[in-house]
């Protein structure tokens, strides 16, 4: 069986600094994908001890303006999975915005779905990425999500909607045997992660989600054999292997809602 090679993307990042570890604790490689150089040693520390091999990969994402440009990186790689945990994360304005969380998000998806040696791609996204009021949140909810959307932070909001529409139609175009795992949480904490969660269906829009239990999730979930689809995050109360356990036997997916044959007719 080929040992998993996760190529990290953005991989200085609070959450992506707590997943380092745990991929390589199972002894897979990882190679993580950072901006600067003078993150280097940061990243290098989190690998001391580990069985999994890591390497760490000096790109800027605003440099990936077409799916040729990500598949270079791909193919200089080589990864069996690839994870999405990057974001402009307010530098530059809008424009460096929808450069990376948007653009370059959607040309790594496009090279990973051309390349047949990569079976899956983890997408850190927001849970209230979404065009459709969920059946299962309140009005008030709803409410508070859309204030997000079109007042607090609407570059952020509709750059990530653009991503994740892009995946699904992306994944559709892959077909079986590839998985697109989109993990939607909340909004992020630094508290440390009690290892509990709601996911899937939250029972709220408005709660928080450790970023080391967001880390954790997708680590369990890369690991399992849940399929794909959309899966929303808070800070819980179900223990999350027995949640990992239940949404991949249950094939939970909060696209349910949304135009997914909208979606499936995205160009890619």
């Amino acid at each position: 069986m080929t040992t998993p090679h996760i190529l990290l993307i953005g991989g200085h990042g609070k959450v992506a600094q707590f997943m380092t570890p745990l991929l390589l604790a199972r002894s897979w490689a990882v190679t993580s994908l950072i901006r600067e150089q003078a993150q280097v040693p940061t990243i290098e520390k989190l690998g001391a001890g580990q069985p999994g091999k890591l390497n760490v990969l000096v790109r800027s994402l605003e440099d990936v303006k077409s799916e040729g440009d990500a598949a270079k990186i791909l193919g200089e790689v080589g990864p069996t999975g690839v994870v999405w945990s990057a974001g402009a994360g307010g530098r530059g304005g809008p424009s460096t915005t929808y450069a990376i969380d948007r653009d370059a998000a959607k040309a790594f998806i496009a090279a990973s779905v051309s390349s047949p040696s990569i079976t899956s791609f983890l997408m850190v996204s927001w849970l209230g990425s979404r065009r459709v009021k969920p059946s299962w949140w309140s009005d008030a909810d709803w409410a508070g999500a859309r204030h997000t959307f079109t007042q607090g932070l609407p570059t952020y909001a509709d750059a990530k909607l653009a991503a994740d529409e892009y995946l699904v139609a992306a994944a559709k175009k892959r077909g079986h045997g590839f998985r697109a795992i989109n993990l939607r949480p909340g909004l992020l904490s630094e508290e440390p992660s009690r290892g509990k969660v709601q996911l899937g269906r939250t029972k709220t829009y408005g709660g928080k989600a450790s970023r080391e239990l967001v880390a954790q999730t997708a680590v369990e979930l890369l690991a399992s054999g849940y399929r794909g689809g959309w899966l929303d995050l808070l800070d819980g109360e179900e223990g999350l292997k027995e949640a990992v356990e239940r949404v991949t036997r249950e094939g939970v997916d909060v696209i349910e809602g949304e135009d997914v044959e909208a979606m499936g007719k995205i160009e890619v």
